[in-house]
C-alpha cells in the first residue's frame, strides 16, 4: 500500500480507540490513528483515572479522623495540593507513554492533529507542519465526549471538568452545578481536599437514573461529610469581583466562590469532523447513529464509545471496539450486551450499581421482591464516623433472579464488580442464598439478606 493508504483508520485516541487500532493491527491490518491531544484520551487524562487518583487523596482526610478511634494520635495533617497535581502529573505521563508503546509496538501509525472526514474513505489531517491526506478502506470515528456549559451571564467564568486537576490555586470556596456522577463526584473529591463546597442541582434529587433509594441515600451521607448540597436551585448569573466570583441564584440569593464548576453533562465530540460532509447521520446532541455492528449510514465509517452517546463508560468502549475489530477482520462472531453493566459512582461514600433499579424492574417485571439492608460499617463502631452503609437486591418473582444490585459505602465498586458476574450468568437469590460469605465484611451481607422489604 502507499503511505497515505490503509486498512483502519481511528480518529481518536482514547480508550476506545486505541484498543480497536491495536487488536486490528495485530490481525495483520494497516492502521492509522490520528489524536490532537495526549494519548489516553478523557479517561487517562481528565477523567477516571485522575479522578480516582485524587479521590483516594481526599479519603486520606477521613482515614485521618477516623486513626484516633482506633489509638493513633496524629499531629494535625497538612494537604500540598501542588505535591498532588505533580505526582498525578507524572502518572499520566507514564500512561501516554505506555499508550504510545502499545500502538508502536502493534505497528499503528500515529499522526499527531485534527483529523476530519473528506468522504466516505478519505481523511485529512491538519499537523502542527501540514496538512496530510490519507485514503481507508475503512474509518473509525472514537473522538470522545466534551464537558457542554449553558450560555447565560457569566457563564465565561467558569470551568469544566476538563480543567479540575490543575487549578491554581486550590479553591478554598467551590461552587459545583450539577447533579450527575461528575459534579457528585467532585463535589466529595473537594470536600474531603478541605474545601467549602456547595453544590446545586435544579432537579429534585441527584443521580437521575440511578435507584431513587440510592439517590436519598447518598444525598444524605455526602451532606453529613459536608457538601453543602442544594437541590432545586440553578444559577442565574456570575459576576466577577474582587472577592471572587459573585454568584446570584435563582432564588434571588448570592453566594461567593473562587471557583465555579459547570458539570451539566457531556455531548459527542463531533465538532469539525466532517460528518455532514460525509453523509454520516447523527441524532441529538451531534451523536453519531450506528447499528448493531457499529456502521453508520455510511457503510465505510463506524463509531463507538462516547460519540455515540449510548451508554458513557470506557469498559463499554472498549469492548464495542473488540466487537468492532472482530466484525472488520475477524470472524464476526463476538457480540456486545448492554444489560448488566456495572458502574461505581466515587462520592464519598462509594456507589456501586449493576443491573435495574428498583421502579425500572417493576416496569418491566411486573412483580418484584427488595431486600435491603442499612449498617454502621464495622470500622465505624470505633471510628467515630456516622457513615453508614446501604446494600439492596431487586428480584424478580416470577424466576427469583436477581435482576438488581445497589450499594452505598467504603469499596462499592470492588465489591460490585464481583457480583455483576454472577448477574450476568443469571444467578437467582437461591444461588445467593447458598453462598457462604466472608466475614467479617460489608459484601457478605448481599448473601444473607433474607427477609423482604414490604412496599
Amino acid at each position: 500500500m502507499p503511505d497515505d493508504s490503509c486498512d483502519l483508520f481511528v480518529i481518536g485516541a482514547g480508550s476506545g480507540g486505541v484498543r480497536a487500532a491495536r487488536m486490528a493491527a495485530q490481525r495483520g491490518a494497516r492502521v492509522v490513528v490520528a489524536e490532537a491531544a495526549a494519548l489516553g484520551g478523557t479517561c487517562v487524562n481528565v477523567g477516571c483515572i485522575p479522578k480516582k487518583l485524587y479521590s483516594y487523596a481526599a479519603h486520606f482526610a477521613d482515614d485521618f479522623r477516623d486513626a484516633a478511634g482506633f489509638g493513633w494520635h496524629l499531629e494535625r495533617p497538612r494537604f500540598d495540593w501542588k505535591v498532588l497535581k505533580a505526582n498525578r502529573a507524572g502518572e499520566i505521563a507514564r500512561l501516554n507513554g505506555i499508550y504510545q508503546n502499545l500502538l508502536a509496538t502493534a505497528g499503528v501509525k500515529i499522526v499527531t492533529g485534527w483529523a476530519q472526514l473528506l468522504d466516505a474513505g478519505t481523511v485529512q489531517v491538519q499537523t502542527a507542519q501540514e496538512k496530510q491526506v490519507f485514503t481507508a478502506r475503512h474509518i473509525l470515528v472514537a473522538a470522545g465526549g466534551r464537558p457542554s456549559v449553558p450560555v447565560f451571564p457569566g457563564s465565561e467564568h467558569v470551568v469544566t471538568s476538563d480543567s479540575m486537576f490543575d487549578l491554581d490555586p486550590f479553591p478554598q470556596r467551590l461552587l459545583v452545578v450539577g447533579g450527575g456522577y461528575i459534579a457528585c463526584e467532585f463535589a466529595s473529591i473537594f470536600n474531603g481536599l478541605g474545601a467549602k463546597v456547595v453544590q446545586l442541582y435544579r432537579g429534585g434529587q441527584v443521580l437521575r437514573g440511578f435507584d431513587e433509594e440510592v439517590r436519598s441515600f447518598i444525598a444524605h451521607e455526602v451532606r453529613k461529610h459536608g457538601v453543602d448540597l442544594r437541590t432545586g436551585m440553578d444559577v442565574e448569573r456570575i459576576d466577577k469581583t474582587g472577592g471572587g466570583l459573585a454568584v446570584t441564584l435563582n432564588d434571588g440569593s448570592c453566594l461567593v466562590a473562587d471557583t465555579v464548576l459547570y458539570a451539566t453533562g457531556r455531548v459527542p465530540n463531533v465538532a469539525g469532523l466532517g460528518l455532514e460532509a460525509a453523509g454520516v447521520s447523527q441524532g441529538k446532541h451531534g451523536a453519531i447513529v450506528v447499528d448493531e455492528g457499529y456502521q453508520t449510514s455510511i457503510p465505510s465509517v463506524h463509531a463507538l464509545g462516547d460519540v455515540t452517546a449510548r451508554l458513557q463508560l470506557t469498559p463499554v468502549a472498549l469492548g464495542e471496539a473488540m466487537v468492532l475489530v472482530d466484525r472488520l477482520f475477524g470472524a464476526g462472531r463476538r457480540k456486545m450486551g448492554y444489560d448488566f453493566v456495572p458502574t461505581a459512582v466515587f462520592t464519598h461514600p462509594n456507589i456501586g450499581t449493576v443491573g435495574y433499579s428498583e421502579s425500572e424492574a417493576r416496569k418491566l417485571f411486573g412483580d418484584v421482591k427488595i431486600y435491603r439492608a442499612e449498617f454502621k460499617a464495622l470500622k465505624h463502631t470505633l471510628s467515630g464516623s456516622s457513615e453508614r452503609t446501604l446494600m439492596k437486591l431487586v428480584v424478580e418473582a416470577a424466576s427469583d433472579r436477581v435482576v438488581g444490585l445497589h450499594m452505598v459505602g467504603a469499596d462499592a465498586g470492588e465489591v460490585v464488580q464481583g457480583f455483576a458476574v454472577a448477574m450476568k450468568a443469571g444467578a437467582t437469590k437461591a444461588v445467593f442464598d447458598s453462598t457462604v460469605g466472608i466475614h467479617p465484611t460489608a459484601a457478605e451481607e448481599f448473601v444473607t439478606m433474607r427477609e423482604t422489604v414490604v412496599a
